[in-house]
């Protein structure tokens, strides 16, 4: 389980790294782009990963490109959400995000509806609703609702994309190399035009922020992925760790270390998030 614990605790830091990204006078897209440099190169070296594998098949290259456009949005949007609506709604509508996907392989790649399904996709609609409410003044924050909304549809569009991927027979590696180097290509030719159009100076500081959103990104998955290798006869056990996990220490690294202020219906949400995942993972 330390594989577990370690790919929790990456993904947080992830989110904590984006909330003091601002605080650090950070330009997000720079450091987004240099994160893709880093997170490339560690595939490569660490999983041996080559993007031949996943370029190779056609029926690959529409996913690929679609993961490489949203691989770095979702990134400022994560960024954005984590500003605004703070670390603990961000985390539980990026874990919950899974049951776009779910909602997504039924509706639309054949998958079968069951009630168990459609008991966890319920339960996750009222903790995604449970979880973002929050009034200003007695008026609904939009700033802080769309944001993690956002985040909710584009991990889960994400979800899909490497599932088409997978069922063109890619290996995940390669694929998810091929669509780190996509990314990158993209934010280096947006931190260009923002340099040239005089937006965003490059800045070192920025650079170095993001090698180490690149080291906790990709640590995040790797430790995940060792997870499954270690328990490869749990994988339910992996899945509801890693998202309760997640759930569980950013909403405590959130309250706690940044003193976001939650409700005892945002509290009410987070207990059903746990349970919608619950509901998901077969005994």
């Amino acid at each position: 389980m330390i594989y577990i614990l370690l790919a929790v605790a990456f993904s947080v830091t992830v989110s904590v790294l984006l909330k003091l990204a601002r605080r650090a006078n950070v330009d997000i897209v720079q450091a987004v782009a240099t994160n893709y440099i880093v997170a490339a190169a560690l595939a490569a070296l660490v999983l041996n990963a080559r993007p031949q594998a996943a370029i190779d098949a056609p029926a690959t290259w529409t996913p690929l490109l679609l993961l490489g456009v949203l691989l770095p949005v979702i990134f400022v949007v994560l960024a954005h959400s984590v500003r605004t609506a703070g670390i603990v709604r961000t985390d539980v509508a990026q874990r919950l995000s899974l049951f776009v996907s779910l909602f997504a392989a039924f509706a639309f790649l054949g998958d079968t509806l069951t009630t168990t399904k459609l008991t966890g996709i319920g339960l996750a609609l009222v903790a995604v609703a449970c979880v973002l409410w929050r009034k200003e003044r007695g008026t609904t924050d939009r700033a802080s609702l769309l944001a993690p909304l956002a985040v909710f549809a584009g991990f889960g569009a994400i979800d899909i994309s490497f599932k088409l991927v997978a069922q063109a027979g890619a290996p995940f590696a390669s694929a998810l190399l091929a669509s780190f180097l996509i990314a990158m290509v993209l934010c280096w030719i947006a931190v260009i035009v923002r340099a040239l159009l005089r937006k965003a100076a490059p800045s070192w500081r920025s650079v170095g922020f993001g090698v180490l959103l690149g080291i906790a990104n990709f640590a995040n998955i790797l430790f995940y992925v060792r997870g499954h290798q270690a328990l490869p006869d749990s994988p339910s056990l992996v899945f509801a760790s890693m998202n309760v996990g997640v759930v569980v220490l950013g909403a405590l690294v959130g309250a706690i270390g940044f003193r976001e202020k939650l409700s005892w219906l945002n509290w009410l949400g987070l207990a059903v998030a746990i349970a919608a995942i619950a509901v998901m993972t077969p005994a």
